[in-house]
């Protein structure tokens, strides 16, 4: 049997008791195994007594596998699902505010235009935009910003849904 150690991004959706305890408790268990949370995403459901957490890491299929099982014998876990092979709606929200000189705020518009990004401030010499998608797409707008010159941003974490109806 071949491995495959190939480092993929893997979303891991968990849902929770919505109680005091459990982000910390759920975040220690990444940390104490020596895995890294590239992002995440947490709030209450439409049931308010539970919480999803929606995890993005980097790892092996085989650390994410350890992680899933891990996750499930977590006393305040109810469901824990690997959504990274599974038919996704994933949504990030960027925040992002570059250089922006009377020159360049027509070429911005237009990059606006093309990614579909609001326009949310804009000064003398800044230009802030507010961007929703995945993660290629939020990824791109970010690598065509690069050039004006990145202020500062501020990214969220994916909020992820398993598409379809549940069948668990």
């Amino acid at each position: 049997m071949i491995k495959n150690n190939k480092t993929e991004r893997h979303i891991i959706s968990i849902l929770t008791k919505n109680q005091p305890g459990v982000l910390s408790r759920i975040s220690g268990l990444f940390s104490r195994r020596g895995y890294n949370i590239d992002g995440l995403t947490v709030c209450a459901t439409e049931d308010e007594s539970y919480s999803r957490m929606t995890v993005t890491v980097s790892a092996t299929e085989q650390t994410a596998n350890q992680i899933v099982e891990q996750l499930k014998k977590q006393i305040d876990v109810i469901k824990v699902l690997d959504l990274k092979s599974g038919d996704v709606a994933l949504r990030e929200l960027l925040l992002i505010k570059v250089n922006a000189g009377a020159k360049e705020r027509s070429e911005l518009c237009d990059l606006c235009t093309i990614f579909k990004a609001k326009a949310l401030d804009t000064t003398q010499s800044t230009m802030m935009f507010e961007l929703t998608g995945n993660t290629s797409k939020i990824d791109a707008f970010i690598d065509v910003l690069v050039p004006y010159g990145i202020i500062e941003m501020a990214r969220t974490g994916g909020a992820a849904l398993e598409r379809g109806k549940n069948e668990n």
